[in-house]
């Protein structure tokens, strides 16, 4: 259903006098009426005595939005601009630069440049921390508010200012932003036996994307695929179906999330079906502190299955599920709407997932005296898991009975700066000889 905001003092009133007399009034509903007179005069009195003009619909706009983000961090009114966004996001097309980022101890952190982009074209790599974009500090920023000020119109150039862990200054790059196609989905060899695929967000490409990975590393590794590394690292989530595609494509059967709303009767359950496509092989999650939303989906059902090793740190902790409701044809309110649960029942709302060994990724030295990276919990307004980290703690335990809490890992080496990955990679290989050992007995 399209409603329509009228920005003006008649439609307030109207909008007090319909909700004043709706069905759903009840024993405060003179208390109700009263608060919106409150706000009409509040709106009057601004718009007639304020210093400056003030636009009416830009006013009503505030409203909603002061309404929505006053009831967790992640319901808020999408505008025209927001719409757009939104929907590029999700599309995996728009101009900017071409580089698969996240926010890292309050920089923009690049993870990778896209191939045969203008970012990979200007020499950007990853591990790269950006400092400054056009001149305007990034730090304090959100990751939204710095991908808007990196996206732009085809053309345009933009200079952003590079920390580099080798060189001893920052620097500038000019970049010409272009039309970007995003790849969610990247995957490459690793060890000569060990697939990788990285899944840097969950467009509606992502599924179908995992697939075509795990098809192309079959067919170049063949018969000595010793496992798979599903890197969900710096990934903020997407959309619920493809996570529940990605996790479809690893488990042969059972529950993948449920979702569940403020009605006992509002469950959503989503399973999977037939077929692994890693075919009982070895797999390890990769997560850190900003894999959220959907990363967290694909995380707890992998593990909760007994089908993924969980390798990293704590996750962001976003367990709720955001509906986008239309306004009009140029706006909408984002608006949370189910919290969503593992197939073990755990909601990872506020904790996030617990992985079965912690392995932390050591700070670059520059960086070591930052704070540490924000999550769910330190949101404001954020909402609150139903159970206590005491009894969330025990229950993920029984279901992670191999949890271990370790920072080395026999791969860590002057060379090999990527922790994490290198004792996934070891944990394949373990694996691998031991079924070997198995076989040949």
């Amino acid at each position: 259903m399209k409603r329509f905001v009228l920005p003006s003092i008649s439609a307030l009133c109207i909008a007090a006098a319909i909700y004043a007399n709706t069905g759903n009034a009840t024993s405060n509903s003179a208390e109700t009426y009263r608060q919106w007179d409150q706000l009409v005069q509040v709106y009057e009195r601004v718009r007639d005595e304020y210093v400056e003009s003030v636009d009416d619909s830009e006013m009503v706009e505030a409203a909603i939005n002061g309404m929505l983000s006053s009831l967790d961090p992640h319901s808020s009114y999408m505008g025209p601009e927001s719409v757009e966004n939104m929907q590029m996001q999700t599309s995996g097309q728009f101009g900017g630069l071409g580089i698969e980022v996240t926010m890292e101890d309050g920089l923009v952190k690049v993870i990778a440049p896209i191939d045969d982009t203008p970012a990979a074209k200007a020499g950007l790599q990853g591990g790269d921390f950006i400092t400054h974009i056009d001149g305007e500090q990034v730090y304090g920023m959100t990751l939204p508010e710095a991908l808007k000020l990196m996206r732009g119109d085809v053309g345009e150039p933009i200079t952003v200012t590079i920390l580099r862990e080798e060189t001893p200054a920052p620097f500038d790059v000019t970049i010409i932003r272009d039309t970007i196609q995003v790849r969610s989905v990247r995957h490459r060899i690793e060890n000569d036996n060990v697939g990788y695929i990285r899944i840097a967000s969950f467009n509606k490409n992502a599924g179908s994307g995992v697939r075509k990975a795990m098809s192309a590393i079959k067919e170049e590794v063949g018969d000595d695929l010793a496992g798979v590394v599903l890197d969900l690292r710096g990934n903020p989530g997407g959309l619920l179906d493809q996570a529940v595609a990605v996790s479809d494509a690893f488990l042969d059967k059972g529950e993948v999330v449920s979702t569940r709303g403020r009605r006992a009767a509002d469950i959503d359950r989503y399973n999977a079906r037939n077929g692994d496509i890693a075919d009982g092989l070895p797999v390890v999650v990769l997560i850190n502190a900003y894999s959220a939303s959907a990363s967290e989906i694909v995380a707890g059902a992998l593990q909760a299955h007994r089908r993924g090793t969980v390798i990293g740190t704590q996750s962001f902790g976003k367990g709720t599920v955001q509906t986008i409701i239309p306004l009009s044809a140029q706006s909408a309110i984002r608006l949370t709407t189910a919290r969503y649960y593992t197939p073990s029942g755990l909601s990872i709302q506020e904790y996030g997932i617990t992985p079965d060994i912690i392995v932390e990724q050591p700070r670059p030295e520059e960086f070591k005296d930052l704070p540490k990276p924000r999550r769910e919990a330190d949101l404001r307004n954020h909402l609150a898991n139903e159970k206590t980290p005491e009894e969330l703690a025990d229950e993920q335990l029984e279901d992670a009975p191999l949890v271990a809490r370790t920072t080395k890992s026999s791969r860590d080496t002057d060379e090999i700066k990527d922790y994490q990955l290198g004792y996934a990679i070891d944990l394949i290989d373990q694996v691998s000889q031991f079924r070997q050992q198995v076989a040949m007995n």
